[in-house]
């Protein structure tokens, strides 16, 4: 019980928490767009059982991706995919990736379209939490990935569009959201275990595994997204630059 008071147990409770918030947006509208079509009656019982399969099959992904992540080199892969997602997240493309959600007047059919759009676009969201996760240590992961998305399942379905509202009069909720995953991908890197085993995989530099390697790695993970996202975001044109173009 003692793991569950440590500070690294709820630093890693809170990344999950605000990586389901930022990168989960999409998951209300999801929800929203399939659902639209049922009688109000059903409306809600759509509504909690799209989400609650879309969590559990999230879940399941999640530890498939704690267990991937232990061998070599997946690790580093990780953490380019979370720097190209924090990058993504501080320079989004203007375009809407929802047009394709059908909409459905039977319940099960609804729910499935939910559970199915949401495993499409949970790639970026599972890689990121299970980056997160592994800075709480062994032993624990799973309970806390499971922690996490519990606590954070009202906040995405009922709470998304206050986030949503938050977001746009505080961008800097944002920029903290896409360097906290610049933050992860450069702790994850760091312990991917071609850069620890001192035995194997000799032509790969090692380093060492200290706290203070880690907070490097991370706030350079950090910076470097915070870096690339303003670059792309200032050579991306304005919608209405290719409006009227």
């Amino acid at each position: 019980m003692e793991q569950f008071l440590t500070p690294e147990f709820w630093v890693a409770v809170g990344q999950i928490i605000m990586i389901d918030i930022l990168l989960g947006g999409d998951n209300a509208v999801v929800i929203a767009l399939a659902c639209r079509k049922l009688p109000p009656a059903q409306r809600t019982k759509g509504i909690l059982w799209g989400t609650a399969g879309a969590i559990l099959l999230r879940v399941i992904l999640i530890f498939f991706a704690l267990t991937l992540l232990a061998i070599p080199f997946l690790k580093l892969a990780g953490a380019l995919l979370l720097v190209w997602i924090g990058v993504k997240l501080l320079a989004p493309e203007h375009d809407d990736a929802h047009g394709t959600i059908a909409a459905s007047d039977k319940l099960w059919s609804a729910v499935k379209t939910v559970i199915v759009a949401d495993l499409v676009m949970s790639v970026d969201n599972v890689i990121a939490i299970a980056g997160a996760a592994q800075g709480a240590g062994q032993g624990h992961q799973m309970p806390l990935v499971i922690f996490g998305l519990l606590v954070s399942i009202p906040i995405i379905v009922w709470g998304s569009q206050l986030v949503i509202k938050l977001m746009d009069r505080f961008p800097i909720i944002i920029t903290l959201g896409g360097m906290l995953l610049g933050w992860i991908a450069g702790t994850m890197a760091v312990t991917d275990p071609s850069v620890v085993n001192p035995a194997a995989w000799t032509w790969v530099p090692k380093l060492p595994q200290t706290d203070t390697v880690r907070y490097i790695a991370g706030i350079g993970g950090a910076l470097l997204v915070l870096a690339i996202g303003k670059w792309v975001a200032m050579r991306r044109p304005k919608p209405q630059d290719t409006a009227t173009a």
